[in-house]
């Protein structure tokens, strides 16, 4: 496999990359199924109030005398046990399932990988200082770490939010940090500092633009495994408060009926699953094609 060079990126290496990227997808069928999934996952995130069949019920609204009917024609996934559509709830739960990862994960790369590429490309005490302390947050689990902010802070989906941002940007800045450490001894970094160029100019114009590739693959990985974390932060009460949708407190509330009204909380589960395998089959796809081993 061809490696990607690291060097400026030009128009028709942008172009020429990005058709790669789409062949290759094309011809391997799990990552064309993975791709198609997650881009249904967003076309129905953007259009869930005019894709669910019960949009006030998938917001919150309480139907009492539909209280736990199984899957039929007129409520396809059956009904909670507040009488409201199942297939609703997940439709709109969606959304917040799609915008909360983007946040967290957009977030996390704006603050680790800065501070990678600085450690990587200034060395010495900085490096010592900023990697210390992401080997501090590093050495808690992500999610145990998120739970002990998030009851820190109170409960609720931007308070989970938050606690998610602070406990994932080491890992971009880590691999921020590798690729700076490879680039900074070669040769169009020692000339643009032989003319004079800035630390701040080439760590912005040389340096983080050749992260891009490996912090694309963590971040589509990161996407489903945000989207596992959120959901576990709201089955256990500590993310997403009812009435609001969310499919890991779905699952909660369903868990104590599951042998019974199997339904409440197998199809979001479900829908979890489908959607968080999606990404990482994609990120899988996409490690591949970009190869980050080359940055090691």
């Amino acid at each position: 496999m061809t490696a990607i060079p690291i060097t400026s990126s030009t128009e028709n290496e942008s172009t020429r990359t990005l058709r790669h990227v789409f062949s290759v997808i094309v011809r391997d069928p799990l990552s064309l199924i993975s791709t198609i999934i997650i881009v249904l996952f967003v076309l129905i995130a953007i259009f869930a109030n005019q894709i669910a069949p019960y949009p006030l019920e998938g917001a919150g609204k309480t139907n009492a005398d539909n209280s736990l009917l199984s899957p039929s024609s007129e409520h396809l996934l059956g009904t909670d046990k507040l009488g409201r559509d199942m297939l609703s709830r997940i439709i709109v739960g969606a959304r917040p399932a799609l915008i909360v990862p983007i946040g967290v994960v957009f977030f996390a790369i704006l603050i680790g990988t800065p501070l990678g590429a600085l450690a990587g490309y200034k060395g010495g005490w900085i490096d010592e200082v900023i990697m210390r302390i992401t080997d501090l947050f590093l050495a808690f689990p992500s999610l145990l770490l998120a739970m002990a902010i998030t009851s820190a802070m109170g409960r609720g989906l931007d308070k989970a939010a938050i606690a998610l941002v602070v406990s994932w940007w080491p890992w971009y800045t880590r691999i921020a940090r590798g690729v700076a450490v490879s680039l900074r001894q070669r040769y169009f970094v020692e000339a643009a500092q032989a003319v004079g160029v800035s630390d701040a100019v080439i760590i912005f114009r040389h340096i983080l633009p050749n992260t891009i590739s490996p912090i694309l693959v963590q971040a589509t990985v990161d996407l489903g495994t945000v989207i596992l974390a959120m959901g576990g932060l709201a089955f256990l009460g500590l993310g997403t408060q009812p009435p609001l949708p969310d499919w890991g407190l779905m699952v909660s509330e369903g868990r104590e009926l599951i042998l019974n009204q199997w339904w409440v909380a197998t199809y979001a589960g479900l829908a979890i699953f489908i959607v968080v395998l999606a990404f990482n089959l994609l990120g899988d796809t996409l490690r591949d094609i970009f190869d980050p081993r080359q940055y090691k």
